[in-house]
């Protein structure tokens, strides 16, 4: 890489060509740009694209809600197993995918995570919950980081917030209707048939991914943030893959379908479009993947990225806050509306879950949608440069409205409010989580662009580190402190973790000049020139 190159901030890119007539978006520069061989996902079909990503979120779907199915049942399992609440939740706590696709990794995660559901209906003790729940957590780990991965393959810059809002929607969005709908199958048919229900559920989806989810890994030779597509607009960016799309023999049926004969450009010459057939291996063999060697290195580069990433730590951190309130209300809920003075059934703490569930759908639009407006707007404002750090403004708001929803939702229950208040300040705090969460990812990713698949393993290192204590320490937390106490002290937490983002707004961009050189050394062994 050239030395002009070196001197490039990571994640500061020139998004917007003030010279342009912005309506309709026709300012917009389009990174990391696209190549001209038409099996570039950046080239495909709206419609494609749409297919793929939603394979994607079937994926999630189907692990999401498989995986936490128990949490409005937690008295149920806990009063027919004689395994404490405490136990219960401390139960409930990628290299590969980078170099040989995303296809096989999904897939397999989905099959093998069956085996420790099935084993959850036989639960007989302590030690069987936490063996089983552990070995879950390993098997599902992809769903942490391929999601945002596969964002990252489809879709340009200024549209990847957007659907990394609906990767997190789907993630904490699974996760309250699941319970949801657990607690009805639990009082009439027993709390095994809730997990044999969430069993059903991974085992339609993967048959769905098997059939229908299609290769995203694509090594390509250019860099976000040196290398930029020319601005046009937004609608016309699948020029290419739609004009590909008319000359292919798919089927409307056969999404996979191969065309009858390999696509030609000037000069160039691209690998014919798979059949079908060939579209189901699991893994795939690409030219300018990683070697077998660059692998193993990618596997321990994100340990010590903790050291010279701090914009990466920092991600990791409010994504870890986010998942820690997230713990809370989910260890909670059935305890404090399953007692007196609510009492409700768990068909009942079921249907709470509906709130959690309308903050998430709203987070989406606000950290998604909304979030990549206000980036491309305050882009215009700079010059046509964006930087990461000013989608972090979104904060603001979600974590104050995160903030008074956990005083709602805790305070209001000691003091025994009528019961839509503290289901109300469950959804305002899964508003703020979800909005936490997806702006932390959105956030790595446009800093890191190019490295985000190992970034990413370190963000969900430290995520799933902050949950896991909060996991182990709420119910002690709570019993010894008080509910009140408690829920005061997590909900002055939740605003600090989220107006970090002030430090960031203002040094984030100075983090990332340090991590510069760190970062184009890992690039180097990633790109081909």
């Amino acid at each position: 890489m050239a030395h002009a190159e070196r001197d490039v901030v990571p994640g500061t890119i020139h998004l917007v060509d003030i010279q342009k007539d912005h309506t309709k978006k026709h300012d917009i520069v389009l990174n990391p740009r696209p190549s001209t061989d038409p099996e570039d996902p950046l080239n495909w079909s709206k419609k494609r694209k749409w297919w793929a990503i939603s394979q994607a979120y079937i994926y999630i779907l189907g692990i999401g809600m498989s995986t936490t199915v128990q949490y409005s049942i937690l008295t149920n399992i806990g009063e027919a197993t004689n395994i404490s609440i405490a136990d219960i939740n401390t139960g409930t706590g990628l290299p590969i995918a980078l170099t040989y696709g995303r296809r096989g990794v999904y897939i397999l995660s989905s099959l093998l995570a069956i085996g420790p559901m099935v084993w959850t209906v036989y639960t007989s003790s302590r030690g069987v919950w936490w063996a089983h729940r552990s070995l879950l957590g390993l098997i599902v780990a992809p769903v942490e980081s391929l999601g945002e991965i596969s964002v990252s393959d489809l879709f340009f810059a200024h549209e990847r917030g957007n659907y990394m809002g609906i990767y997190t929607l789907l993630v904490f969005g699974s996760n309250a209707l699941a319970p949801f709908l657990a607690g009805f199958v639990t009082q009439s048919m027993g709390w095994e048939a809730a997990i044999w229900f969430g069993t059903i559920i991974l085992g339609v989806c993967l048959i769905i991914n098997f059939f229908c989810l299609e290769e995203t890994m694509y090594f390509r030779q250019t860099i976000e943030g040196i290398d930029e597509g020319a601005a046009e607009v937004v609608t016309g960016v699948d020029s290419l893959g739609e004009k590909q799309e008319k000359t292919d023999a798919v089927t409307k049926n056969d999404p996979l379908q191969a065309p009858a004969s390999p696509v030609v450009m000037p000069g160039q010459h691209f690998v014919q479009r798979r059949t079908y057939l060939q579209g189901l291996a699991l893994f795939r063999r690409m030219e300018g993947r990683p070697s077998v060697r660059q692998m193993f290195i990618m596997m321990g580069r994100p340990l010590w990225m903790f050291f010279y990433f701090p914009n990466v730590v920092w991600s990791g951190f409010l994504y870890g806050a986010s998942l820690s309130w997230y713990n809370v209300q989910n260890a909670t809920l059935a305890l404090i509306l399953g007692a007196a003075p609510y009492n409700f059934k768990s068909s009942m703490v079921g249907t709470a879950y509906l709130s959690p569930l309308i903050g998430c759908c709203l987070a989406w639009w606000w950290a998604g949608w909304a979030g990549d407006e206000i980036a491309i707007r305050l882009a215009r404002r700079n010059g046509g440069i964006r930087e990461p750090e000013q989608r972090l403004w979104l904060l603001a708001f979600s974590g104050t409205i995160a903030t008074a929803g956990l005083i709602l939702w805790g305070v209001g229950a000691a003091h025994h409010v009528q019961f839509m208040g503290p289901i109300i300040g469950l959804g305002m705090t899964s508003f703020g989580i979800v909005s936490g969460g997806s702006t932390s990812l959105a956030y790595d990713v446009d800093c890191f662009k190019e490295i985000a698949g190992e970034s990413i393993v370190l963000v969900i290192v430290i995520r799933n580190t902050m949950g896991f204590g909060m996991s182990y320490g709420i119910t002690p937390w709570l019993e010894n402190t008080g509910t009140v106490n408690c829920f005061v002290a997590v909900a002055f937490l939740c605003l600090a973790c989220n107006l970090s983002f002030l430090i960031m707004t203002f040094s984030g961009k100075k983090f990332r000049r340090m991590s510069a050189k760190k970062y184009w050394q890992c690039v180097d062994t990633l790109v081909i020139h």
